[in-house]
């Protein structure tokens, strides 16, 4: 009996033991996944910082390059005139953009190797669609120069968004995509907006910018949106392919047509000046931030999002204009800072009606 009452609580005493044991290894256990977790959060909120970082960066870019775009053309006028030849700015803006998607082109193949989607040889079907919104793009882009004839930098800011109703028309006619009933009202307040910002009220004539400068922004408008629109289906019509190599052949065309543009409009300027006549300082970061622009876009459309182009855009305009009072003596009236907040709410709703088309 006593062997067996002491054989008994030996067996309690190991149990217990192996009761301890358990529990503590629960506890590691539990200890161990709540580390696991607690790592699993910080990378978490590392990877989400990097990107709240990455989106900070590419719009602030885009912001700055958006509403110095206009300010660096007027500023880049001697005396109301180009004294450089637009069209070989024009070129050179091309060429920069070429080197830039041969430059990433050569990154990507070292690291992933030469594939079938990011190799530049083609066939000449897929290479023949390319002069179309080359083209286009050369017109709009020549006009983008004129247009200050007629029309101030925060009135050329505003009058560009003109573009988003004739890409939004034309995805209805080309691309059969339905437009929602917020993208055509948000169609009608870009008018109003862009009306309402153009306003006179210092003289007789009811609009700031005369009949040749809305007649200008309307063809650039519909130039853009129609050359957007193209080189959007060409760019889905082979979704895999590298979007490098198809702004290759893009830039690659635009080099081609303004070289042509070149001959035709300042080939005695050229030969009898050089090419870089009338070149300064000014006009060096025009065609940097021309060549750069293209690529913030491309970085929005893959590191942000479409909410980032609103915003741009909107503070865009009123940059310009505050910028535009110290350095042109741009006055800053209650009609132009109206039409600049309908115009950012008319985006707003064009996009907003596009996420819930």
């Amino acid at each position: 009996m006593e062997y067996r009452k002491i054989k008994g609580e030996d067996e309690d005493r190991g149990s217990g033991v192996d009761d301890v044991e358990s529990l503590r290894g629960k506890s590691l256990s539990l200890q161990g996944t709540m580390l696991d977790n607690n790592l699993v959060t910080i990378g978490e909120n590392k990877i989400d910082r990097t990107k709240w970082k990455r989106k900070s960066v590419v719009t602030l870019a885009l912001t700055v390059l958006t509403s110095s775009q206009a300010i660096l053309i007027v500023w880049s006028k001697r005396a109301g005139k180009y004294e450089y030849s637009v069209t070989t700015a024009n070129f050179l803006v091309e060429t920069l953009k070429c080197a830039i998607s041969l430059a990433v082109l050569g990154r990507i193949w070292r690291t992933e190797g030469v594939t079938e989607d990011n190799r530049l040889t083609t066939t000449l079907d897929e290479v023949i669609v390319y002069p179309i919104p080359a083209a286009l793009y050369l017109v709009k882009n020549l006009l983008q120069y004129y247009i200050f004839a007629y029309v101030d930098a925060p009135g050329y800011q505003i009058l560009k968004n003109l573009n988003i109703i004739s890409t939004g028309v034309l995805y209805r006619i080309i691309l059969k995509k339905r437009l929602s009933e917020i993208q055509w009202a948000a169609f009608i307040l870009l008018c109003a907006g862009c009306t309402t910002a153009q306003l006179n009220t210092n003289s007789d004539r009811v609009l700031q910018t005369p009949f040749q400068g809305w007649v200008m922004a309307t063809v650039m408008a519909l130039l853009s949106g129609f050359a957007g629109v193209y080189t959007e289906a060409i760019i889905k019509k082979r979704p895999s392919r590298n979007i490098n190599v198809q702004n290759f052949w893009l830039y690659i065309f635009g080099m081609a047509f303004n070289a042509v543009a070149i001959l035709i409009q300042d080939f005695d300027a050229v030969m009898n000046k050089g090419f870089f006549h009338g070149y300064s300082l000014i006009t060096v970061l025009m065609i940097l931030n021309h060549a750069l622009s293209g690529i913030a876009v491309s970085m929005v459309m893959k590191y942000a999002d479409n909410i980032v182009k609103v915003y741009s855009t909107s503070v865009a305009m009123l940059l310009t204009a505050v910028v535009s009072v110290f350095l042109f003596g741009f006055h800053l009236s209650l009609a132009f800072f109206l039409g600049t907040v309908v115009v950012s709410v008319a985006i707003y709703l064009h996009s907003a009606g596009k996420m819930q088309r």
